[in-house]
């Protein structure tokens, strides 16, 4: 069995920056222990395979290499990247999804993949977990919670780029991961760091998904719905948010990496 396989460094406009996904296109979908058993031998953050269903329609699963993933914005970037540049679609798509709908992803004039992702906004947590206070060298000012992680609210910029964790403790929260925020000093509106060491790895260099909760945060905290965000880890991404009302638009720029064939025994 042989299947395309196309690597993508998703939220940058330069290779090794952002955050690489590997994206499978797939005419009918592999077994659920092949597709995890590829996204664990690629050992990259996420692998997407993308399925066509319909007219500009594809149907797509995010894998991690410890489990599948209910929802993935770099990758989900990374695909559209392949559809719209490697394989010839329009400019216009719609991503069907077992666990948050269906997400329409357009490519605009900048020649940024614009996704429309459903509002996320965190909540205030009335009960901390220790294993959060105690898994992160700064206390935050502020801790709150959406369906995918603990939002740890720091200080300031510095804090969050110098914020280190312990995997032990945080891997305590499953399924919750944890993202450290806070305002940004100068060049950005806010900026970020993620850890998931429950369900993908320690961090993460860029993660589309949770500026879905980000993003609705820091609009009400600045006062404004534009917001241009930094995820600070060591290779960096720059996304764009637009909060619209119960939905939260998301752009940026891929670079293909590599494209290839995997070849599997099995179906």
């Amino acid at each position: 069995m042989e299947l395309d396989i196309y690597v993508i460094d998703a939220f940058a406009d330069q290779q090794f920056k952002g955050n690489s996904a590997a994206v499978v296109p797939v005419e009918q979908w592999p077994s659920d222990a092949l597709m995890q058993n590829i996204a664990a031998e690629n050992n990259l953050s996420e692998t997407a395979y993308i399925k066509h269903i319909a007219d500009n329609t594809y149907e797509i699963r995010w894998f991690s290499p410890l489990t599948e993933i209910d929802f993935c914005g770099h990758a989900t970037l990374a695909s559209a990247y392949v559809l719209f540049h490697e394989l010839g679609v329009s400019k216009e798509i719609t991503f069907s999804t077992l666990k948050v709908g269906s997400l329409k992803v357009t490519l605009n004039a900048q020649n940024d993949i614009e996704m429309v992702f459903p509002n996320q906004a965190p909540e205030a947590v009335v009960d901390v977990p220790a294993q959060l206070v105690e898994g992160l060298s700064i206390v935050p000012v502020n801790v709150l919670r959406n369906r995918q992680a603990y939002f740890a609210v720091l200080s300031d910029e510095q804090a969050v780029r110098e914020v280190k964790y312990d995997s032990s403790l945080l891997k305590q929260l499953a399924p919750y991961d944890v993202v450290v925020t806070a305002a940004a000093a100068e060049q950005y509106d806010f900026v970020s760091r993620y850890f998931w060491p429950a369900n993908g790895g320690d961090e993460d260099p860029v993660t589309g998904s949770i500026h879905s909760g980000l993003a609705p945060y820091w609009a009400g905290q600045l006062g404004k719905d534009n917001l241009l965000a930094y995820q600070a880890s060591a290779r960096g991404g720059l996304l764009n948010c637009k909060v619209m009302g119960d939905k939260v638009v998301i752009s940026g720029k891929g670079v293909l990496y590599l494209k290839g064939k995997i070849f599997v025994s099995q179906g």
